[in-house]
């Protein structure tokens, strides 16, 4: 902690916000938090219980003004006029993750990228954790790094999932290891429709690393390969990816095993519990990670064979007359639709749709064209879906209702068919979080 840090002013109320919070208040510093919407009860009654001024419907900027630190939740853009008003007042905005940093000396490996990132986070916590590590995972999944540190017992490493939003306000985060599983257009809204600009963002992680630290990236990735040649990064790079490169430190075989390489330490990796070649380049970054910190091969050959997938991350959610549904709803962007369609090998009936976040369709088209027999347009504005499907399958239609979506893909179907909620774009029009899309599609379905 900075010992100028004694009043702290946080905005927004959120997972973030009150984790913030929370570790704030257990050293002993001066909480206010604002947010300008309604504190979800179950938020507001930790900040009562722990006694935390906190404010809603609309922010005092004389309150916030006297803070020594501002924290900022992700979800807040950082051109609106509140935040402008306090960096014109000399504040300095940090984010809950770099807030979080400066009180634990723990080895961090942050996790970020286009797709992918959440379940490398989980798949790398579960293989450093079964090596008989000291690990707590968390940040932009699960609890919050904040959290994390002010109500669990401090752990030796952090495996933290981390967002292009949270990366806007890094000062000096500083992780052990950085892993960046690819990089494709994202939340163009929120970066004036650059890429370069999103793509920035995420390449904050390595400002502060040394040559003691390690990034970890696909070696396949165009804008990856232009951020490393552009900023020359101080630390050890260790590429993965499905053929072997000059700058590879994991690959795929031939025949289909996996090739792990540090520093001419070899391993291979037979049997993976995640299928589809997205989840072998997870694999391969978390393992390459877990060499790094020494956990034993025999251990990251186990933690791959068993590990669960993740909810609402392709997950199957069983079968009805012939009929297989996958809830793929936090496939929020292009990229990760593209991995969903090019998994599932069986005529697909595809619910898709929701916020727009500049997406471009155009890589799916041939996915679409040859797997997918209709389209369920699930979402308050379809026209962009319509304009760029309709005559591309036999059926597009479209509802602003699950229930309604639901029942139309199954109608759509036919025994041997797959109806795939994947939908490309944010959840925010008709449901709270892409969690809450998923556990909709799932109940509809148990309802047929």
């Amino acid at each position: 902690m900075k010992a100028n840090w004694k009043n702290i002013a946080i905005l927004g109320a959120g997972e973030s916000g009150v984790g913030a919070a929370l570790l704030a208040n257990k050293h002993g510093l001066n909480v206010y938090l604002s947010d300008s919407g309604t504190i979800k009860p179950n938020f507001a009654s930790e900040l009562a219980q722990a006694g935390i001024e906190a404010e809603s419907g609309g922010h005092n900027l004389d309150k916030l003004s006297h803070a020594d630190i501002v924290v900022k939740s992700p979800g807040i853009p950082g051109n609106i006029s509140l935040v402008e008003k306090l960096k014109s007042m000399g504040k300095t905005i940090i984010s809950e993750i770099e807030f979080a940093y400066h009180f634990t000396n723990a080895t961090i490996i942050a996790i970020s990228g286009s797709n992918g990132k959440t379940t490398t986070t989980a798949l790398c916590g579960h293989v450093l954790q079964r090596g008989g590590l000291s690990v707590g995972v968390g940040g932009n999944i699960g609890k919050s790094f904040a959290r994390l540190l002010a109500e669990e017992e401090e752990k030796d490493h952090y495996v933290l999932e981390v967002s292009s939003f949270q990366c806007d306000d890094l000062m000096d985060f500083h992780p052990h290891i950085c892993i960046i599983t690819n990089i494709s257009p994202d939340h163009l809204d929120r970066y004036n429709y650059e890429v370069e600009a999103y793509v920035a963002a995420k390449f904050k992680l390595l400002k502060n690393m040394t040559p003691r630290d390690h990034f970890i990236f696909f070696v396949d990735d165009d804008w990856t390969q232009k951020m490393i040649d552009k900023l020359n990064p101080k630390c050890h790079l260790h590429g993965f990816g499905p053929q072997r490169k000059k700058t590879s430190n994991a690959w795929i075989n031939e025949d289909k095993t996996i090739t792990i390489d540090i520093n001419g330490d070899t391993m291979n990796i037979e049997h993976l519990a995640l299928k589809g070649q997205h989840n072998a380049n997870n694999s391969m970054a978390s393992s390459l990670a877990a060499r790094l910190l020494k956990v034993r091969k025999e251990s990251i050959r186990d933690s791959l064979t068993n590990f669960d997938a993740l909810e609402h991350r392709l997950e199957s959610v069983g079968s009805i007359r012939g009929v297989n549904f996958i809830n793929d709803s936090k496939a929020t962007n292009v990229n990760s639709t593209y991995y969903a369609l090019e998994s599932v090998s069986k005529p697909i009936i595809w619910i898709a749709g929701g916020v727009d976040k500049g997406n471009d369709y155009t890589e799916l088209m041939p996915l679409v064209q040859n797997k997918v027999k209709a389209i369920v347009c699930l979402g308050l504005d379809n026209q962009k879906l319509l304009e760029e499907f309709t005559g591309q399958v036999k059926v597009i239609t479209e509802t602003r209702d699950m229930e309604r979506a639901v029942k139309m893909a199954f109608s759509l179907s036919e025994k041997g068919d797959t109806v795939l909620l994947s939908p490309a774009c944010a959840s925010f029009d008709l449901f709270n979080n892409y969690e809450h899309r998923g556990e909709e599609f799932k109940y509809w379905i148990r309802q047929l």
